[in-house]
């Protein structure tokens, strides 16, 4: 298999090539009836504005503003947990709106939610899911661990929205019920989960992975326009043998390779989900045939094969397959640091430095100095990878703080994976466009091709003349300021191991 399958090949045929699909969304046959009737109508979605309305849940009633469709539940988190600026991530109230549509057509489906209902909460979560009413989910991240606040949101905002969908009022007096009928079948433990498995696949799939493989293609040009042109090798930030400069960026783009082949192999696990375990992984109150057929339609709705967890009681008492993920995400953000790190070096100078690349221009480099160029597309990438890295930690201790039948952390997880994916898909297509793709090699670089490096001509001389003499050798012609070969010859090195010598080193040079 040619190495640069994994960058080309769509998502879907490297996943069939990796593991065995097992979604229902990819086995044969008809899928599963949608509830009978029609779809409802559109119903333009609007409240009044100013003003407050009186709303209720189990612990009593609540001022809600009336221009919003939350209820009390939302209300109660927003007053009790004002802890920061940091809300839920919208990726995740989005994916959460597909595992509520493919929930409400399972039920409806299976006979335990009214097919008119079921209609109505489909519409209403495709709006959420869609971004329709970002303006309805105000909830901190710190919040309850296991994320009922915002799936309680969620219920309400979709129960309201359905409601005014079927003619009926938003509020107490609502014809769908946040609890009844859009959490029929369903708990916090199995849903939220499984809605931040859905909003990590989308995010990999559609940002992540795609921008990644258009720096690996920018990565690949740069190594075979420059695969002929020679350099001297670092090693410790000292000088080392001679390689082209093809050959150090062909060791950059197989390193994003592999750190790309980390992250689509972590798309196995997420896209295996806790739907249908309800409260503890036992789905006690969900439908024999429920947990498949959700399934179904969640891989239906979202264009991903997600499946059925093979243990449910794992699936929701750990976060392992997220925290495997970011691992691999932190491995991506690794591999980014220390190629834009290398590349920052390279450009240095130009007149005091290694000048051996020339960085595009896009912006002034300083408000002082005139003419001054800086790295400005590798830092911004260094530092987002930064905070990756203990963004890291973050997620690995919280995966490990999961007790029993559930992980209490979740929030706090879900919110640091979308922003890590968010932020290497966002650097690896800015080095893409604004820094690889303008890079050109120096004219020092280019001056530089034509000559013999001693450390090179030092080497090669080792083999015919022993190393200690060849230290020696090199000392005298680094004290001298005189080339390697001169030395040797003033040293009584023979004619022809010196012609050895030039020639393996100039043989390297063209073999590379």
């Amino acid at each position: 298999m040619p190495m640069d399958y994994w960058d080309h090949a769509p998502i879907e045929e490297i996943a069939i090539e990796v593991w065995e699909d097992e979604s229902p969304a990819a086995q044969n046959g008809n899928p599963p009836d949608r509830p009978a009737g029609p779809p409802p109508k559109g119903v333009p979605s609007g409240l009044p504005s100013g003003g407050w309305r009186e709303e209720s849940d189990s612990m009593g009633t609540m001022w809600v503003p009336n221009d919003r469709f939350w209820g009390a539940q939302t209300q109660r988190s927003l007053e009790h947990f004002a802890i920061g600026d940091e809300r839920m991530p919208l990726a995740l109230i989005h994916a959460y709106g597909q595992v509520k549509e493919a929930t409400a057509l399972a039920n409806a489906n299976l006979g335990v939610l009214e097919a008119r209902k079921a209609r109505a909460i489909a519409a209403a979560a495709r709006e959420v899911a869609d971004g329709w009413l970002d303006g309805h989910f105000p909830l901190s991240v710190y919040q309850t661990g296991s994320g009922t606040h915002t799936h309680a949101n969620v219920n309400e905002v979709i129960a309201h929205r359905a409601s005014q969908i079927l003619g009926g009022p938003v509020g107490v007096a609502a014809v769908v019920h946040p609890s009844d009928d859009v959490n029929r079948s369903q708990s916090t433990n199995d849903t939220f989960v499984t809605a931040m498995h859905v909003a990590a696949v989308e995010l990999l799939r559609s940002r992540t992975l795609p921008s990644t493989a258009e720096l690996t293609d920018e990565l690949t040009a740069k190594a075979e326009a420059w695969a002929a042109v020679p350099k001297a090798g670092r090693t410790h930030l000292m000088d080392a043998t001679t390689l082209t400069v093809g050959q150090e960026w062909s060791g950059y783009v197989a390193a994003l390779h592999a750190a790309r082949r980390h992250l689509i192999a972590s798309l196995h696990d997420l896209q295996e989900v806790a739907l249908g375990g309800t409260a503890v992984g036992t789905g006690q109150n969900a439908p024999e045939g429920f947990t498949a057929l959700a399934c179904h339609y969640l891989s239906e709705i979202t264009g991903h094969p997600f499946r059925p967890a093979f243990n449910a009681f794992a699936a929701q008492g750990t976060l392992d397959p997220l925290v495997r993920a970011h691992a691999a995400l932190k491995s991506l953000a690794v591999t980014l640091y220390k190629i834009t790190n290398d590349v920052r070096w390279l450009g240095s100078g130009p007149d005091h430095g290694l000048n051996e690349v020339v960085f595009p221009q896009w912006e002034p480099g300083s408000t002082i100095m005139p003419a001054k160029v800086n790295p400005t597309q590798a830092e911004s990438a260094m530092m987002a990878c930064l905070q990756v890295l203990g963004a890291d930690t973050t997620v690995s201790m919280a995966g490990a703080e999961g007790n029993f039948e559930l992980n209490a952390f979740r929030p706090i997880v879900i919110s640091n994976f979308i922003r890590s994916g968010t932020l290497l898909a966002d650097v690896s297509h800015g080095l893409s466009r604004y820094l690889v793709r303008g890079l050109e090699l120096s004219e020092r670089t280019s001056d530089e091709a034509t000559q013999l490096d001693s450390v090179s001509l030092a080497t090669a001389l080792a083999v015919h003349v022993g190393h200690e003499r060849a230290a020696a050798i090199a000392r005298t012609a680094r004290a001298n300021h005189t080339d390697v070969m001169r030395e040797a010859r003033s040293a009584g090195v023979e004619e022809s191991i010196i012609e050895a010598v030039r020639e393996t080193v100039g043989h390297l040079r063209r073999v590379s």
